[in-house]
């Protein structure tokens, strides 16, 4: 997490008016402030396995804890979160983008139920602001302490002339680790399969070009604007964080019997769904059983996007399925409850048929 370092010898008078690094526009001191800021935030992430600090050219964690597996599988993802950093950059809040990285790779990771170990970031800016760049490390942090993974390095890279000073994007990639024979995915899954709904907390990290097209471009609308139906501005609501459910994935797999998840992103519920769902079988998800939030409908009516468009680009509400043998979804769900986690049971599985697909939404939104 740290400034690209280089010699910072004395100049002399003959070379003062020379080419320079800063004078190309790459703040070394800049980067090295904000790596100053970040550390309080990235020590908050430390597990017991990690060794040593920042500033190092390689982030360390001991992985003799796995020696306890019998044969341990490491499971890997990388992401970012697309043009949502636009809006945070419009908006002047930096501290919750990082947050949603953190749940963009993580979850993916536990999807196989596997543990989230640590992630690194990448911080691509067009000028180092010290204290921005601190503020999204520190979402970053926090959205790692959530999942129970270490934040153990990453690289801020300032690239004047490619962005703008204002502009930046991030991306982030984690490691974590299953037991080979508690791998979940789609060769467990069997007919009569509860799937199991998750609420998601808004838009998540995904379909955001077609939401500021739509709200911005076509309907006009203020990001500082008051949206009666959020009780709050449409900034803040675009800007709600992504929630984070490794923990919340764990605990099922930890406590009951779990057959496979899917996190809901790019693409949306029944495509993702898809993703997990062997030939043979269906998933049947039913929409009379939940209400899409607000800015689902509003992005649908504002400009004037089909349903099926929709869902294939936004959430609709669901940020994460489990699919549980149908005779535990009962204890599923109460421990969902009890941790917090708005979820239903949505659906279930069935022969394949006639369908062509793994997955499908039926029927109507409730509300």
């Amino acid at each position: 997490m740290t400034a690209e370092s280089f010699d910072r010898a004395p100049q002399s008078d003959a070379a003062a008016t020379g080419a320079s690094y800063a004078g190309a526009g790459v703040d070394i001191e800049a980067g090295d402030r904000a790596v100053e800021l970040m550390k309080q935030w990235v020590k908050r992430t430390n597990r017991p396995e990690v060794l040593g600090g920042l500033g190092g050219f390689a982030g360390l964690f001991d992985v003799s804890a796995l020696k306890r597996y019998e044969r341990p599988l490491l499971a890997s993802a990388t992401d970012g979160v697309g043009t949502k950093v636009d809006l945070a950059r419009r908006l002047g809040v930096y501290d919750t983008i990082g947050h949603d990285l953190v749940g963009m790779v993580v979850d993916d990771i536990v999807v196989c139920g596997a543990e989230p170990l640590f992630m690194t970031d990448y911080i691509c800016v067009g000028k180092v602001h010290p204290e921005r760049v601190a503020a999204i490390v520190k979402g970053i942090a926090e959205g790692c302490v959530l999942a129970g993974c270490a934040l153990v390095g990453g690289e801020t890279a300032e690239h004047p002339g490619l962005l703008g000073e204002d502009e930046f994007d991030v991306a982030g990639a984690g490691t974590g680790v299953v037991e080979a024979e508690r791998l979940l995915g789609p060769d467990r899954i069997r007919t009569g399969d509860a799937v199991i709904a998750m609420a998601s907390s808004g838009l998540h990290s995904n379909g955001y070009s077609l939401v500021r097209h739509v709200l911005l471009d076509r309907a006009g609308m203020a990001l500082e604007a008051e949206v009666a139906e959020f009780g709050r501005s449409l900034g803040a609501e675009l800007l709600e964080p992504t929630r984070i459910y490794s923990l919340d994935c764990l605990a099922l797999t930890r406590t009951t019997e779990v057959h496979a998840f899917s996190h809901v992103t790019g693409g949306g519920l029944a495509n993702n769904l898809a993703r997990v769902i062997p030939d043979g079988l269906h998933a049947v998800v039913d929409r009379s059983t939940w209400t899409p939030g607000p800015i689902f409908d509003l992005v649908g009516k504002a400009g004037q996007v089909e349903r099926l468009e929709l869902e294939k680009t936004l959430n609709m509400g669901v940020g994460m399925i489990a699919v549980v043998p149908g005779e535990t979804a009962d204890v599923a769900l109460t421990l969902l409850a009890d941790r917090g986690v708005d979820a239903w049971i949505a659906g279930e599985i069935t022969e394949r048929g006639a369908h062509t697909t793994g997955a499908e939404l039926v029927g109507e939104y409730a509300g």
